[in-house]
């Protein structure tokens, strides 16, 4: 007998029916760069389609993003002010609470989620306070960054996102937001997340480059996986919520082995390093645009993802309302 798979792959119609895996809208979060002074806004040169907003027009972009169907955002703040003890980071006014409030006002139905780091907050651009050797000190930055957490809870965040790869932080966040009071308050964790290449853009739009050194002391190295299972595993232990692998495209291997792993809902950053190299092949006409965002798309669905955080939310949900 002859096997003829090709039978449903005819048309569309067919196609569609068997399609195994899909990419829903409800499972995109847009991250958003929020600004404290209003000069500090406007268009991310490496990142094309992508800007730094006021807390004004982070409210109007929430308001779209909903209305075209994009139920999550992911908040990044750049303040006014830095120093060495991000103290901006954890006012009860700082940029991120302030824009916390004035989305769940204006758009209480979306799910704001809140980035949990010091980088963009520190002069020296490191995610953690420096001890008196120039390193980053773990101890100490965690108690921070579970006042931190606090700060955003108070303003109505629904998720808190640590992502400086401190040991301990998520326990400590978690104990934290317990005793005020927040234990509805969720923890998405970057379990994960890697001393990539792949995060240039980012480190422009926030202006969080460090001014020394590294991160690899902290971020993970890019050829383990074991590690990252380990990292993944503690972070549950600790009371993480949802687990995070970042970039997304370098580590879809790292999504499958803690998707077969794991039962906890898993998250991928799409970062900003693969949405400009997209958007450069883009510009030079060398890849099809919406055909190559929905494979890459799929690609972390199929891996095991279950939340994908990409700069393509906007756009493909502007494509799939016509």
């Amino acid at each position: 007998m002859i096997h003829r798979p090709r039978r449903l792959r005819r048309t569309e119609a067919i196609r569609a029916l068997v399609r195994e895996h899909h990419v829903r809208l409800d499972h995109l979060v847009q991250p958003i760069f929020v600004v404290e002074r209003a000069e500090d806004a406007g268009p991310i040169a490496s990142m094309p389609g992508i800007e730094r907003h006021t807390i004004d027009g982070a409210v109007e972009e929430c308001r779209t993003l909903a209305a075209l169907g994009i139920r999550a955002v992911l908040l990044f703040g750049i303040p006014a002010h830095k120093d060495a003890q991000a103290s901006s980071n954890v006012k009860e006014d700082g940029v991120v609470q302030r824009a916390i409030r004035a989305i769940k006002a204006a758009v209480p139905e979306l799910a704001v989620m809140a980035d949990l780091c010091n980088c963009e907050y520190t002069d020296h651009g490191h995610c953690g306070l420096l001890d008196e050797r120039g390193e980053v000190d773990n101890d100490a930055t965690v108690a921070l960054l579970a006042n931190v957490a606090v700060t955003y809870a108070r303003a109505g965040a629904d998720v808190v996102a640590p992502s400086d790869m401190m040991d301990g932080r998520v326990a400590a966040i978690r104990d934290a937001l317990d005793d005020v009071g927040f234990e509805q308050v969720a923890i998405m964790a970057y379990s994960a997340k890697y001393g990539s290449a792949f995060y240039g853009p980012f480190r422009e739009a926030a202006a969080s480059a460090p001014r020394f050194g590294d991160r690899r002391s902290y971020q993970m190295d890019p050829p383990n996986v074991r590690e990252a299972l380990r990292e993944i595993a503690l972070d549950i232990e600790e009371g993480a919520d949802i687990v995070m692998v970042k970039p997304g495209l370098p580590y879809l291997d790292v999504v499958r082995a803690a998707r077969e792993t794991f039962d906890l809902p898993i998250a991928v950053y799409n970062v900003s390093g693969e949405y400009a190299m997209l958007q450069a092949a883009f510009a030079a006409g060398w890849l099809e645009r919406d055909r190559t965002i929905d494979e890459v798309l799929a690609s972390f669905v199929r891996a095991g993802a279950d939340i994908v955080i990409t700069y393509f939310a906007k756009e493909v949900a502007r494509r799939h309302a016509g």
